[in-house]
């Protein structure tokens, strides 16, 4: 029944309309319009290590006024990875190299070599860690702690250009 008034919600009354029940005891909220962005970061890696792209990320997220929302970061590639990481004490990183040279060592006997003598270790170590991650985003800056930073790994031994997908989705500054 159309505009049948229900029992009381919240000290207001709860009109359903078509099967959808709507709390009327206070003026509407306006929500902000939703707004979604995706841009492509080209990255040049030395070879296996480290590269910080926060800087890049946060002038993507200026660049397209966002607000607050969630942003996804995707790598398109398979030797490749991110991760969120320590960014004071270049130990972190290298210590990091090192447990992932442990769990995919380069001499290992790997059938697939076609690509090198460094891609299948560098897929294992890709399939470990992350090709995408989901960061929130707060009055147009990405969430990070005080000590973190967005990176691409390298897994490869020679620099490589990475293609990074950034999607933003959320409100827009005014």
């Amino acid at each position: 029944m159309r505009g049948r008034v229900g029992k009381p919600c919240g000290g207001g009354r709860l009109l359903y309309d078509g099967g959808v029940s709507k709390d009327i005891s206070s003026p509407p909220h306006q929500p902000e319009p939703f707004f979604q962005a995706a841009r492509v970061l080209e990255i040049a890696t030395a070879g296996i290590g480290f590269t910080d792209v926060t800087k890049q990320i946060a002038a993507m997220l200026n660049a397209i006024g966002a607000k607050d929302g969630l942003l996804t970061v995707f790598i398109s590639h398979t030797s490749a990875s991110l991760t969120i990481q320590e960014n004071t004490d270049p130990a972190v990183q290298a210590d990091l190299l090192s447990a992932l040279e442990r769990l995919a060592p380069r001499d290992a006997p790997y059938r697939h070599s076609s690509e090198g003598w460094d891609d299948m270790p560098a897929h294992i170590k890709a399939m470990l860690t992350s090709v995408s991650l989901s960061i929130p985003v707060v009055a147009g800056r990405a969430a990070l702690g005080a000590w973190q930073a967005i990176y691409v790994v390298e897994h490869r031994a020679m620099p490589h250009r990475r293609k990074l997908t950034l999607h933003f989705a959320g409100a827009r500054q005014p």
